[in-house]
């Protein structure tokens, strides 16, 4: 048994290959968990869908380059221990001619029976993959692989049946000889051929797939954006469309920021940015949200139990990660609890979103607890803006980090803060000082330990001089002291009212 701390106890490491048209991928889970965290990911940029579309089958030498890395990709999840291997194969071992051949090798090989995806079950997973990432999803998703485009109308936790159109990066440079115009007249065929689309005006595009996420990253790269996070990335309409509009025309080609891309993916950016133009141009979402979680993290969500499904992931990632950090998981589910009947004392009105963002912002309050001093509030705000959350988006992930970084340093904004700051809204960042605030008071006067601060709260005063009185039982005076007193006073300050503690 290992000594690590590090991993969540109980859980067996889980395994999904995912063989598309593009890329073989390897993944390893922590664990079948509502939010799991990955161990080892690893992909082949095999091609196997590289002249698919012109002779009907997958080209030798990608089927040797995938089975070769099936070879691996076996030995490594053995190696990890994982105790579930999930196989799932997509658009190219699908379609082409000597794909029943190719499965059973790769079977052979694997040891594992491997799920030959139909279109419409890969839509349906992908839209699990949205339901899975995504709080309260609203609009359609499209998950662009090599050899074909799915999409998927979602509404909540309901979705509707998946169209699958031949559209994938691949097979849409292949069909159209290397002509973009052809591709945009061969990929507007297709999409204007469904009406499917229409119901998603206003609404959200969900964007799935490895070219796709290669267009918001080159985006982050042109724009500097302050966070490079897949997950949740959101652009306007109009911002997307001249985006796209600038990788068809080559318009942005000699930017530094095209290093940031493979050269494998490179070449097919300009047709991955033609068919999410026609879908964008047919849909008119309201925005784009581009997705990390697509079919594989959807197969897995599939797996879990009614109850995980419907948890939220948000909240189950940050109490796992109090688990695994916090001096005490207990003292941070109690801050989630007793911050929510504070909010009202200061006139805050907390949306359900709003709600969501700072219970885990109390649950991650003390994950650096182990840095030293004078690096605890920058390590959280590193720790939570750069980790692996789903179910939030990047203002709330700004949020969080703020609110534990203003816990620790103090209320005033600095060179630290200004990134995150210019992703957050201003009522974000008046809430996690408000937050930051209430913690810097509630942390130091319970030593970071459960069982004192529940029976604290605050009070309208009945006297001219106080607005609010802190109210703390007798049995908890000898926790007075004047640190203690000017941090209530800096949350005074912050708040405009004037606060007093009141020891019964």
């Amino acid at each position: 048994m290992s000594e690590a701390q590090g991993r969540l106890p109980g859980i067996a490491p889980v395994s999904v290959i995912d063989i598309g048209s593009n890329s073989v991928r390897l993944v390893i889970y922590e664990g079948l968990t509502r939010a799991p965290a990955v161990l080892f990911n690893e992909k082949v940029m095999c091609g196997l869908g590289k002249g698919l579309a012109t002779t009907g089958s997958m080209d030798a030498e990608a089927v040797s380059r995938a089975l070769s890395a099936l070879v691996r990709f076996r030995a490594l999840s053995t190696q990890a221990k994982a105790g579930s291997l999930y196989v799932l194969a997509t658009a190219a071992a699908r379609e082409a001619l000597n794909g029943p051949a190719f499965i059973h090798q790769a079977e052979t090989i694997l040891g594992a029976k491997i799920r030959l995806l139909s279109g419409e079950e890969e839509a349906r997973y992908s839209a699990f993959g949205i339901l899975s990432g995504f709080h309260a999803p609203d609009g359609i998703a499209g998950d662009l692989g090599g050899g074909s485009l799915e999409l998927i109308d979602i509404r909540g936790k309901s979705f509707s049946t998946g169209i699958t159109l031949p559209l994938g990066g691949i097979r849409l440079s292949e069909q159209s000889e290397g002509s973009l115009p052809k591709a945009r007249n061969f990929a507007r065929k297709h999409i204007r051929a469904h009406r499917f689309l229409e119901d998603g005006q206003g609404r959200t595009f969900y964007a799935v797939g490895g070219t796709w996420r290669n267009i918001a990253k080159l985006h982050m790269e042109m724009t500097k954006y302050p966070l490079h996070m897949m997950q949740g990335y959101e652009l306007d309409f109009d911002t997307v469309r001249l985006f796209l509009e600038d990788i068809i025309g080559n318009r942005n080609s000699k930017d530094p920021s095209w290093a940031s891309i493979s050269k494998s993916r490179r070449q097919l950016l300009p047709f991955g940015a033609i068919a999410m133009a026609e879908v964008l141009d047919a849909m008119r979402p309201a925005r784009i949200a581009f997705s990390a979680q697509g079919v594989r993290e959807g197969y897995l969500y599939t797996l879990l139990s009614e109850a995980e499904q419907e948890s939220d992931p948000l909240i189950a990632a940050a109490d796992e990660l109090a688990i695994l950090r916090a001096r005490s998981p207990e003292h941070a589910r109690e801050l989630a609890d007793w911050s929510g009947r504070m909010m009202p004392f200061f006139d805050i009105r907390e949306t359900a979103e709003e709600e969501r963002y700072r219970q885990a912002a109390c649950l991650l309050a003390d994950i650096s607890w182990r840095a030293h001093p004078d690096y605890r509030g920058l390590q959280a705000l590193n720790i939570i803006a750069h980790s692996s959350f789903i179910g939030i988006t990047h203002p709330g992930r700004a949020f969080i980090a703020l609110a534990n970084y203003y816990r620790y340093e103090g209320l005033a904004d600095d060179g630290a803060t200004g990134p995150l700051a210019a992703i957050a809204s201003p009522r974000f960042i008046e809430r996690a000082k408000l937050l930051g605030g209430l913690l810097r008071v509630v942390y130091l006067f319970s030593a970071s330990m459960p069982g004192v601060i529940d029976a604290l709260t605050f009070r309208r005063s009945s006297t001219s001089d106080v607005d609010l009185e802190f109210v703390v039982p007798g049995t908890c005076r000898a926790f007075a002291g004047e640190r203690l007193d000017g941090r209530l006073q800096q949350l005074g300050r912050l708040t405009g009212k004037r606060l007093a503690f009141r020891y019964e």
